[in-house]
């Protein structure tokens, strides 16, 4: 093999062209295709053995051939599955050559596991073209999804992403259809019997997993670019089956406004002629960056303005950006081994909230940029289950369980860490260079590095090497004494038992300091040691971490914090979340306490902002699901939250003003969810009045925006009657996401009897298999669901494993969002147990992620449930 740390291809072969020809595709039964690829190739030395990718696929004939040289046919054809891997053996020796060709014949399956070749089904808006495919009831398109290791499951191939070549592809199809790939279209050709053959035009050089092929029933909106690229607009399309392309409309605004965007940014026109996307009706991500053709679930590329909750206009327009970066950063660049995947994911997840905050600064993303991923990540890097940023990676079939918050989410956190250290103009035109010097090629971490050092003057590999490549990520410890501070780096761990061989990491930390005008004490702008001492500091008021650009959490003594919270006036939105979110996970970790934590939101009672009171209440989620099973501080917890968010609630009503901006219909949304859950009486009366108009055929009854907590708070407290209703409104759902909504919303159901219920009809086909998770994570949070949910799994492992293993993505999905809420010992082991023995392969990094969760929520129920008690009987949050 190549290399010694990666389990890759022999070197002695490096395609430089595929050209892909299917035909014969049955729409039945089967669902076979047919297929012929040409691979030219450079042959270094010679061999009798070409060794390819190949998973799923039926091999019938092979030959090769070099110029001057008889074309050889293959003697032998052996398969490996568990490396998915065909070898071709060839009767004399292939010699070296510049430019041999590999042509092979084989057959392939149009699965239904979103992986490949795939078909998804869907329920037509309009009449449908007489010759779409169907399957029982339901209608097909075809689509494929090959990042990271599946182009393998569509043609026999290279599949590295080092291994870089162009494409021509061409695919027969039914005449009345639609087909689209990367590139523009070249040819349409009759073969006959209603037939037609599309061909392509051959796309750049780039990797594998980044080619695309889709056809069906689809139609488009379209418009173009306001700069011109080789002295003309770029075409830009959004795809959907028949009926749907009006939804389609927000998401095209974005889409040609972020391509000049980026284009300015960094420097380079997007390289493509035509940008096209398409809505996908079964789809196991959220997007796929495919180059020229961007493939996305439903829900993540259309928008109703009249029938859509408007979270969704704030995630169309993200994923769109995000997935555009990727058209520079991962296809025009690409990292050069999966061990580097953060080099695409983190960067993207950065420029495109960045790319939002410039289209929509009224989103005030970087706030929810705090709120979502630098939280979500820390979750993760807090356990010791997690891993480096930069992953070694052996076997590239390993790498889907690392597509997680680490590689998006703690890599977007440290590059806007970064970012802010250098100067966001100086980062870009570091990236610019890289990307000039890399493009169309493979490139690694320090390429990036060297690039941002030299557009920096600073040596920005030294002090961002631990952030990549060591796990995990420090708390920052306060010690106050008169007019200065001291400050000690060490390993935060959520169980709160960080060990001395676990904590030698030494971050490079940008303090931040944010003080009065007239402190004399300024530190250094970065901690580069294990502990250092601030002087002449103001004591009556400081804040480290501004803004929370830094990825650590900062313990400060208990009467810092709640001063803090007097003084919230004088932080920022970020400021005041990044408290309560490191109040929090301290309080969890045993570093700090939960009394600490509630006096400092009990100062943000007037609070406004949404993304503030959205960590406020996900906190205060988290802590009530830890402490649900004793009743005194569970009913404690729950007044503490009504007297917290009353008030809010009441203040912000039901009814949207016309002038209304978005995060204030998002607050709104979140209080009444909020306060219905803590048992307000008036919002579970006004919810419930609102729900019985609704289902009786008043849609204007509830706001879009406000269907998934007036659902959820009706499924909490109507019982049967409530529940069946919703989950009729599942089925009768015309809206985008009204099934994503309604599938939530089913989780608060409160007995047993329903818990089975919805579990059964989850499992069901009436569920697609894209969107079991949702329900799930539902079930997990309620705690008179979750035993349930796992008794359910228990006696049911066989069906949930044949319902989610054909995507492993999906299948990891749904064991850690479904087990990790519990708080007991016995849990974590009785979980341990039943997977001991079981193939856990695909999610066996995410089971011990829920060990180390549970145990970490179990350590804080035992160490904090008394002086919990104790707190909120002597605040008057418990009954006499």
């Amino acid at each position: 093999m190549a290399s010694i740390d990666r389990n890759v291809l022999s070197d002695n072969f490096k395609p430089s062209n595929y050209e892909i020809a299917l035909h014969d595709l049955e729409f039945h039964d089967t669902f076979n295709y047919k297929g012929t690829v040409k691979i030219e190739v450079q042959v270094k030395y010679p061999a009798k053995e070409v060794v390819v990718n190949a998973h799923e696929l039926k091999i019938h004939d092979v030959h090769i051939s070099v110029e001057g040289v008889e074309s050889q046919k293959a003697s032998g054809i052996s398969h490996d599955d568990k490396s998915q891997r065909t070898t071709f053996t060839f009767p004399s020796e292939v010699p070296a050559s510049e430019a041999a060709r590999l042509q092979i014949d084989y057959s392939g399956v149009m699965n239904n596991t979103m992986a490949g070749f795939y078909r998804s089904k869907y329920k037509p808006a309009v009449e449908p073209s007489k010759s779409v495919p169907t399957e029982g009831d339901d209608h097909l398109m075809f689509s494929t999804q090959f990042e990271s290791c599946d182009a393998r499951r569509a043609f026999p191939c290279f599949d590295e992403p080092n291994l870089k070549a162009t494409f021509d592809f061409s695919i027969e199809i039914p005449e009345d259809l639609v087909a689209l790939s990367n590139m523009p279209e070249k040819a349409v050709n009759k073969s006959g019997k209603g037939l037609k053959v599309v061909s392509f035009e051959r796309t750049p050089v780039m990797s594998t997993y980044l080619l695309a092929w889709a056809f069906g029933d689809l139609e488009y909106v379209e418009d173009s670019t306001r700069r011109e690229y080789n002295g003309k607009p770029i075409p830009v399309r959004i795809y959907t089956t028949k009926g749907l392309k009006e939804q389609a409309r927000f998401g095209l605004e974005n889409a040609y406004r972020v391509v000049d965007y980026f284009s300015e940014i960094f420097g380079i026109d997007y390289p493509l002629p035509k940008m096209d996307m398409l809505a996908v009706h079964e789809f196991s991500h959220g997007a796929m960056e495919n180059w020229g053709l961007i493939c996305y679930r439903t829900t993540a590329i259309l928008f109703d303005e009249q029938h859509s909750a408007a979270k969704y206009k704030n995630r169309v327009a993200y994923v769109v950006a995000h997935e555009l970066a990727h058209q520079w950063f991962g296809n025009l660049v690409t990292m050069d081994w999966w061990s580097e995947l953060w080099l695409n994911e983190g960067f993207a997840t950065w420029v495109g909230w960045l790319a939002i905050d410039h289209l929509y600064p009224e989103f005030e993303v970087w706030s929810q940029f705090v709120t979502e991923a630098v939280q979500t990540a820390q979750q993760l890097d807090s356990l010791r289950a997690s891993h480096p940023i930069e992953v070694p990676v052996k076997d590239a079939l390993e790498i889907d369980q690392i597509f997680d918050a680490i590689s998006y989410l703690k890599g977007s956190s440290v590059i806007r860490m970064l970012s802010n250290h250098l100067g966001v103009e100086v980062f870009l035109r570091g990236v610019s260079d890289y990307l000039k010097a890399h493009a169309y090629r493979n490139a690694t971490t320090r390429d990036l590095w060297t690039a941002l050092s030299k557009a920096s003057g600073k040596d920005v590999d030294t002090f961002m090497d631990p952030w990549i490549r060591k796990i995990g990520f420090p708390v920052l410890t306060v010690a106050e004494e008169p007019g200065q501070i001291g400050l000690r780096q060490s390993r935060f761990l959520l169980t709160g038992d960080v060990m001395a061989e676990e904590d030698n990491t030494l971050w490079w930390i940008p303090l931040g300091l944010k003080t009065t005008d007239k402190a004399a004490g300024r530190p250094t702008d970065a901690l580069t040691s294990k502990d250092t001492t601030i002087r002449d500091i103001d004591e009556s008021f400081y804040k480290l971490n501004t803004d929370q650009t830094g990825f650590y959490r900062t313990n400060y003594p208990p009467a810092r914090l709640a001063k803090l919270g007097v003084q919230s006036n004088k932080l920022s939105t970020e400021d005041r979340i990044g408290l309560v979110a490191d109040a929090a996970a301290l309080a969890i970790s045993g570093d700090g306490t939960t009394a600490g934590l509630f006096t400092f939101m009990s100062e943000l009672v007037q609070e406004k902002n949404y993304a503030v009171w959205s960590q406020m209440i996900a906190s205060l989620s988290n802590i009530r699901s830890v402490f649900a099973e004793n009743e005194a501080v569970a009913n404690g917890l729950e007044q503490f939250t009504l007297k917290l968010v009353s008030q809010a609630t009441e203040n912000l009503g039901w009814e949207a003003k016309a002038d209304e901006d978005y995060l204030t219909g998002q607050l709104r949304a979140l209080l009444i969810s909020a306060a219905g859950g803590a048992g307000h009486s008036a919002t579970i009366k006004e919810a419930k009045d609102r729900f019985r108009r609704y289902m009786s055929g008043e849609q204007q009854a509830i706001h879009p925006n406000l269907r998934l907590p007036v659902f959820r708070i009706n499924v909490a407290e109507g019982g049967k009657e409530a529940y069946k209703a919703v989950k009729d409104e599942y089925s009768r759902t015309t809206s985008i996401d009204g099934k994503e909504i309604c599938l939530q919303a089913l989780g608060r159901v409160q007995t047993t009897e329903l818990v089975n219920d919805f579990l059964d009809f989850q499992f069901s086909d009436a569920v697609k298999v894209q969107d079991v998770h949702s329900g799930s994570i539902a079930l997990a949070a309620n705690p008179k669901a979750r035993d349930a949910l796992w008794q359910y799994v228990q006696e049911h492992w066989d069906i949930v494993y044949k319902k989610l293993s054909g995507n492993s993505v999906v299948l990891d999905r749904f064991v850690k969002n479904s087990l990790q809420r519990f708080a007991s010992h016995e849990k974590e082991k009785e979980i341990s147990e039943f997977f001991q023995g079981k193939d856990t392969k695909g999610f066996d990094r995410g089971l011990v992620q829920v060990s180390d969760t549970v145990r970490g929520n179990a350590n804080y129920k035992e160490r904090d449930e008394k002086l919990m008690l104790e707190w909120l009987e002597a605040h008057g949050y418990t009954k006499p």
